[in-house]
């Protein structure tokens, strides 16, 4: 089992490596259509993963679409890690009527199936990526609330930090240099699964056509353009499928060698 999982996390960095070298390597362009060359077989007419419906290359499609769910995951990771961060060590450091003020606005948010919410956001904001980056991240932020206001309330009640305290260290001392050094382990090992979670939700809007808007792709829009090829043409849905899996399992392993 560990060999497999080995494997599958070898497989996901070639992967990631390959997607952001993809503009350096000589492929066709991702967008470029070509009637004449639709549903092409791998290794025909210098096509190496063959080509879709569209007859646009496969394999450079796979990257380029890589390239943008991966950077769309991490950057929705970032915002949610930062609002969550900001708003879970408040809550947690200070207490109070602030801690039951700001939890109940994550309870509030909470209170939503995130993928419903998600989808309601996109359609005020409207489909494209860059709104459904904001989708994710936003419905994401009081799952680290969360998470960061459990520590800190713990952190923020240790003796170390009641000796600061006692020391004259000021609030903003105390939470740069004690709280987030300690919290660092929590928030890596919440980043991991959350970037698998936004890489799924991701794929998951711009599968139903609210992500990455056409001529440009990312791995949902590939799944979206593919979903009826399975029969004549299976590796057309099977590549971003079989890319998802990599990508989303290494990531939830990353998180588990951090506990």
């Amino acid at each position: 089992m560990k060999g497999v999982l080995k494997t599958i996390s070898v497989f996901a960095w070639i992967l990631v490596l390959a997607s952001m070298l993809a503009p350096l390597m000589p492929l066709p362009d991702p967008n470029a259509v070509e009637l004449g060359q639709r549903l092409m077989p791998p290794f025909v007419n210098g096509h190496v993963l063959g080509t879709d419906l569209l007859g646009r290359d496969l394999l450079a499609r796979l990257l380029s679409g890589t390239r943008t769910s991966l950077l769309v995951a991490i950057a929705a990771t970032c915002v949610s890690l930062i609002a969550g961060t900001c708003i879970g060590i408040t809550s947690g450091f200070y207490g109070g009527k602030t801690d039951a003020v700001l939890m109940r606005g994550v309870d509030l948010v909470m209170a939503f199936p995130y993928l419903v919410f998600a989808l309601a956001i996109v359609a005020v904001l409207g489909p494209g990526i860059g709104n459904a980056l904001m989708a994710i991240a936003v419905v994401n932020v009081p799952f680290f609330a969360r998470t960061v206001r459990g520590a800190a309330l713990e952190l923020a009640q240790s003796r170390y930090v009641e000796a600061s305290r006692a020391l004259g260290a000021s609030n903003a001392r105390l939470v740069l240099f004690h709280l987030l050094p300690n919290l660092s382990p929590t928030l890596l090992t919440a980043c991991g699964t959350t970037f698998s979670w936004m890489l799924l939700e991701t794929a998951g809007l711009s599968f139903i056509g609210l992500g990455a808007q056409p001529p440009h792709a990312d791995l949902g829009t590939m799944l979206s353009d593919s979903r009826r090829l399975m029969l004549v043409h299976p590796l057309s849905p099977l590549i971003p499928g079989l890319a998802l899996v990599l990508l989303a399992v290494s990531g939830n392993l990353l998180a588990a060698r951090r506990t």
